[in-house]
């Protein structure tokens, strides 16, 4: 019996036997076969096209749900992972801005300690993301998982939520710097107002409502001139749009309180430095400047006054943001509507110490062993202030908080771990 292949195409066209009738008989028989079967092969590979689209969209599908940035089965075991308490009463702690500096010795100080913590950030180029990388690696080490993305992404942070029931939130995330504003005002709205309300949408919406402390600034004194500065001082006066974003967050989280039974505690940070810090801050620079052999510009203020700090370093800045969260009471509110009163708090966190920017050069010198060339100016119209200094009474009656290092002991901490993450030996780079 003949193939279907030679039924259809034959070796031989043309050489059959039998009469004139019945080969045209066959040949009508042949073409109606031959149609009947094209059209079926042709609805065959129709309907196996379509399956294939099918279920390569399915494929892709899953694959984009699995790859993303966030989301996934993966992805929110990790989550859960992390977030998990470990220690009786502890909690779990969704960290904003946990690349950070001050994000990522919370975070750790937190996860030592046994509570739960979950991190999020979006590595943006600031400063060098390859430092914020370094220290995100150092938190994986311990457990700490840091979703990569914005504080503004209302979605993603409902993910969050949805995945783990939050306890408190360390708003940590925000554009800083003072006179980086001048360069790019509109990331400061984006980040420190329009992230500050999407973020406390997430928390207003979420069952349970987490209590939030989040991180204000020493800033919003702005032209204040009484010292030392005081929570219960005028702040209507910013020298800058940073401490205008600031002093604006100050008050929409008020509003929150008031109208959600959030509960939120601000704390305003005085220059905090140490090791993993900011490089775009004064000592950072300084540090790199004078071991490159570069000069460093120091500011004066008027009548050749030197410019004052009330520097904090990073530990004692972690102990107020821990003291914080361990006092921060409960948010009343529920499914977004308010079921009565929550607290509501502003605090210093400071060393009450200022020293002088020439004296903190000096003290770099000779942790160093190197001579600074000194470029003194007169201090531009920038947004800087002319000093700081905080009154810290709030924070030590209600938490306890009492800074225990000075500049001597916090830049020598400091020295050592940028002489050794940047490779230097005696004070010079390590090939």
């Amino acid at each position: 019996m003949p193939s279907l292949e030679e039924e259809l195409f034959p070796s031989t066209p043309g050489k059959f036997k039998g009469d004139r009738g019945h080969n045209m008989n066959r040949q009508v028989y042949r073409c109606f076969a031959s149609t009947s079967t094209m059209f079926l092969w042709a609805l065959f590979l129709i309907a196996l096209t379509a399956s294939y689209l099918s279920f390569q969209g399915f494929v892709d599908s899953g694959s984009r749900y699995l790859s993303a940035s966030w989301g996934g089965i993966n992805w929110e075991k990790r989550l859960r992972s992390s977030a998990q308490i470990q220690r009786h009463g502890g909690f779990s702690v969704l960290v904003t801005g946990a690349a950070g500096f001050v994000g990522s010795h919370v975070s750790l100080a937190l996860k030592r300690r046994g509570d739960g913590v979950v991190g999020l950030d979006n590595f943006n180029d600031y400063y060098d993301p390859s430092l914020k990388r370094a220290r995100k690696s150092l938190l994986e080490t311990h457990g700490v998982f840091i979703v990569e993305g914005d504080v503004n992404d209302a979605k993603l942070l409902a993910k969050l939520f949805d995945v783990v029931a939050f306890t408190h939130v360390m708003h940590l995330a925000a554009q800083a710097g003072v006179r980086y504003a001048m360069v790019n005002p509109h990331s400061y709205v984006h980040s420190n107002i329009a992230g500050l309300v999407t973020l406390l949408e997430a928390c207003k919406n979420a069952d349970p409502q987490p209590s939030i402390v989040w991180a204000s600034s020493s800033s919003v004194y702005g032209l204040n001139d009484k010292v030392p500065f005081s929570e219960a001082d005028q702040t209507d006066q910013p020298a800058s749009l940073y401490a205008a974003t600031k002093k604006a967050g100050e008050e929409i989280t008020h509003s929150y309180n008031h109208i959600y039974g959030l509960s939120v505690t601000g704390l305003r940070f005085f220059t905090v430095y140490g090791p993993w810090g900011r490089p775009d801050m004064a000592y950072f620079s300084f540090t790199r400047n004078i071991l490159q052999g570069k000069p460093i510009t120091v500011y004066r203020g008027k009548n050749r006054v030197d410019l004052a700090r009330d520097f904090t370093y990073i530990d004692d800045i972690v102990k107020g943001c821990l003291g914080s969260l361990d006092t921060s009471g409960k948010s009343t509110g529920s499914g977004g509507k308010k079921r009565g009163p929550a607290p509501y708090r502003i605090f210093n966190l400071g060393n009450t110490s200022p020293v002088t920017v020439p004296t903190l050069v000096s003290i770099l010198e000779r942790h160093l062993k190197v001579k600074a060339k000194r470029n003194i100016v007169d201090m531009p119209g920038n947004g800087d202030v002319p000093f700081t200094h905080a009154n810290i009474s709030s924070a030590r009656r209600e938490f306890g908080y009492k800074p225990t290092t000075d500049l001597q002991t916090g830049l020598k901490k400091f020295v050592k771990w940028y002489l050794s993450y940047y490779g230097y030996n005696h004070g010079k780079p390590v090939n």
